[in-house]
């Protein structure tokens, strides 16, 4: 089966990182969280992968290279249309969807056996939220199959708190209840025009990790959630002490002292004279600390300077020049 990644999104709720660098760019630990999808893609079976880009397409291409094919945007086409406009790739087969924002460690293959057994035209990964007005919630009968949908209600008007994981399996058939346009939106468009139909399509429930990284709060709890092993990522580590964990090849200088944790430290940081890391703290490729640093619950992105004495509590530090420094890794 072939599965597609949606990374054309300008990501503007993660501005200003964003202005640098494509959201599925944005880093994880030691890598992309595109990247992490795409393992996870690979180790489900899906080694035909497809991605939508637009913004920052370079970027992605040169990270990538020829792992996956490309589709370019010049204008965005919606959630649903830049799906279509590669409908070709597709072959007439049944396919995946996958945010390019998703970091989760899902079992694709559970999800497909869901599809299957349920023969409708469409699956929806559904995971229960603890605060519906961040997401769009998916109504359903007993069988599971889907009667609706509302998008972000207030937690006393909400009639599900299942919200949409933005991760699809889908019939080629889907198309047929596209309208004539270019620019298609899953949950604005296709989805109520199944409901019209009376088409049949269903959940599937996550039990695993999922968060959307789609906000800079989201982006540090789902940084800190990969961070305490709250989702299954493939990682090239080495944990000289506990909750302590490094790239591999990296070290941590004696001077350095350590509060609580975790703390995760990329390859080549540079960490100055009595810095003092109070966990949990991310600090990724190419970093440098200045001498007597204190730094608590705070991600520190590839290639980001803190300088001499900095105190930085519960932050997010980043660098104009991000999206070279994610290329070059």
């Amino acid at each position: 089966m072939k599965a597609m990644v949606l990374a054309a999104g300008l990501g503007t709720r993660l501005r200003p990182i964003t202005h640098q660098i494509s959201k599925p760019m944005i880093p994880v630990l030691d890598r992309p969280v595109m990247e992490h999808i795409l393992d996870l893609l690979h180790r489900h079976g899906f080694d035909e992968v497809i991605a939508n880009l637009h913004w920052f397409p370079e970027a992605i291409r040169e990270h990538f290279g020829d792992r996956i094919a490309y589709r370019c945007e010049r204008e965005l086409l919606g959630t649903a249309g830049g799906v279509r406009n590669v409908a070709d790739f597709f072959d007439g087969q049944t396919f995946l969807v996958i945010s390019g924002d998703a970091l989760t460690d899902i079992d694709l293959s559970a999800l497909i056996e869901t599809h299957r057994r349920t023969e409708g035209v469409a699956t929806l990964a559904v995971k229960r939220v603890a605060d519906t007005r961040e997401y769009g919630v998916v109504l359903h009968d007993r069988s599971g199959r889907i009667t609706g949908f509302q998008e972000k209600p207030e937690p006393d008007e909400a009639l599900s708190d299942l919200g949409n994981c933005g991760i699809y399996v889908f019939e080629p058939e889907i198309f047929d209840y596209f309208p004539p346009r270019s620019f298609v939106d899953w949950a604005k468009d296709v989805f109520p025009a199944l409901l019209d139909a009376d088409v049949p399509f269903h959940i599937h429930e996550v039990r695993e990790y999922w968060n959307d990284i789609g906000s800079l709060s989201e982006l540090r709890r789902g940084t800190f959630d990969a961070l305490e092993g709250a989702v299954a990522l493939e990682m090239d580590v080495q944990e000289p002490t506990p909750g302590v964990l490094l790239a591999r090849g990296s070290s941590l200088a004696e001077s350095v002292e350590i509060e609580g944790g975790p703390i995760w430290i990329g390859r080549d940081v540079e960490l100055g004279v009595d810095a003092k890391l109070m966990g949990p703290v991310v600090l990724g490729d190419r970093v440098s600390v200045g001498a007597r640093c204190q730094l608590r619950s705070t991600i520190v992105l590839p290639g980001a300077e803190v300088a001499d004495g900095s105190i930085l509590v519960d932050a997010i530090v980043g660098h104009v020049d991000i999206a070279e420094r994610m290329k070059r890794r």
